[in-house]
């Protein structure tokens, strides 16, 4: 039977989100009320800004003093989507104090202070939910934690961030440059004005540093995931993947080592293969690829951004809190039990693509491979272009035929086997040093494969 009481909700925050959950939470309530048990009522909104019209919301429930709201006491469920660490944290903690149980949707915070958090809820008996904090509406959190509760996770690689996915969707199929791809993505909405967030890759670090946490029960802050952004992506790049048989992703990648003793947390772009799953990951689609000793290979797929999508995981957490709210009970916490030690960057075994501007003539391959075998690294191919001198143009040199002309230019490409990132990243250090390369003109993982 129905309990007639609703369940009060106070929801921090109104924006394209917070505004897509109110509107849902009115025209859904009869369906809501289904699937809960008890009806869901909106109990009241913090706002920075109250004079703002927002459609279907009762004025009477915006205020600016969010503090007030969560420690009302009448609260059942504080829906949180300011972003941010403060005064995200401090208002989440106080909604435990007071008996609300939470759902968020604060990436940030949740990689920065993602135990406390959970340990504030553990100490209170209520539940921290955060679905929306990961790749939008994709479900994602919940198969992690509970789905896969029974299985080991051995990788999750994954294209968590829309902006840059659609900008490098954008500069692989058109050729266009890394501004001009941002320009239009700014154009249609999907960048921010600022788009360093995205661009630099802290978005998906916090996100990466979220899955690891799940995937592996282990703590995993913000701190422990390198990071690199994609702004030095050129066309040029997109060639060389091609030649490859490969595409540029932005990738968020969280493995456990070899020995079971240790993760790595990381995102960087990367060059994947076509046949990856990953590869046809278009425009600003999120998608995650789980690998695990029982279920194999999974892959999660869907819009990682937007109102409607972030909105839609938002409520799916609602509804299952107030669930648990109902029966006296609380979800899956926090699992950290395993401890594993979490490696640096240097520790990772990838691959490196590696493109150099070197002098044109006889020895500069021998040098090159000497650098190579001094660092314990090995290589899987090499592609050598000659320039004419004055023309630009480039002219294929023939395994045999004699080495490079002297007194020009010449690209020299190699892709390496796996080895750690350390031996990799001192091996370009080496090649920067010797006389005959003019420059390191792009360094690029592989991965995927």
């Amino acid at each position: 039977m129905m309990r007639t009481r609703p369940l009060k909700v106070a929801l921090l925050g109104c924006g394209v989100v917070g505004s897509e959950v109110a509107r849902i939470m009115t025209t859904h309530a009869d369906d809501l009320a289904a699937r809960i048990g008890a009806p869901v009522e909106l109990a009241g909104v913090a706002v920075r800004r109250p004079a703002k019209v927002r459609e279907g919301i009762d004025p009477s429930l915006v205020t600016t003093d969010a503090t007030a709201l969560v420690k009302r006491g009448d609260i059942d469920v504080v829906v949180e989507v300011i972003g941010g660490i403060e005064p995200a944290r401090s208002l989440i903690t106080a909604a435990f104090e007071h008996g609300a149980s939470v759902v968020s949707a604060n990436k940030a915070l949740l990689a920065q202070d993602g135990a406390a958090l959970h340990a504030a809820a553990e100490e209170h008996g209520r539940d921290l939910y955060y679905e929306a904090a990961v790749a939008g509406a994709i479900p994602l959190i919940r198969p992690l934690r509970e789905s896969l509760a029974g299985d080991k996770v051995n990788r999750v690689l994954g294209i968590v961030n829309g902006t840059t996915n659609f900008i490098l969707d954008k500069m692989d199929s058109t050729g266009a440059g890394y501004q001009e791809a941002l320009d239009e993505a700014t154009a249609l909405g999907y960048a921010e004005a600022d788009p360093t967030a995205d661009v630099e890759g802290f978005d998906a670090a916090a996100k990466a540093a979220i899955l690891a946490g799940i995937a592996f029960h282990t703590r995993v802050r913000l701190d422990d995931v390198h990071r690199e952004g994609m702004t030095e992506v050129t066309a040029a790049d997109f060639r060389s993947a091609k030649e490859m048989g490969c595409t540029i992703k932005l990738l968020a990648i969280c493995e456990r080592s070899a020995d079971g003793t240790a993760v790595t947390a990381r995102v960087h772009p990367a060059m994947i293969p076509l046949s990856h799953p990953l590869a046809s990951v278009r425009g600003a689609y999120n998608a995650v690829f789980v690998e695990s000793d029982a279920a194999g290979q999974l892959m999660f797929y869907g819009p990682g951004a937007g109102g409607s999508p972030t909105a839609s995981a938002v409520l799916g957490d609602l509804v299952a809190v107030c669930r648990n709210r109902l029966n006296g009970a609380t979800g899956p916490g926090e699992s950290a039990y395993a401890d594993l030690t979490v490696s640096p960057m240097g520790e990772v075994v990838t691959r490196y693509h590696i493109s150099l501007d070197v002098a044109d003539k006889p020895g500069v391959l021998a040098q090159v491979a000497t650098v190579f075998a001094e660092h314990g690294v090995s290589i899987d191919t090499v592609r050598q272009q000659s320039r004419n001198p004055g023309s630009g143009d480039a002219v294929a040199i023939e395994q045999g035929g004699g080495g490079p002309r002297e007194g020009g230019e010449a690209s020299l490409v190699v892709v390496t086997h796996r080895a750690f990132d350390a031996s990799l990243s001192g091996t370009v250090e080496a090649l920067r040093k010797l006389d005959t390369v003019r420059g390191v003109a792009s360094i690029m993982r592989v991965e995927g494969e």
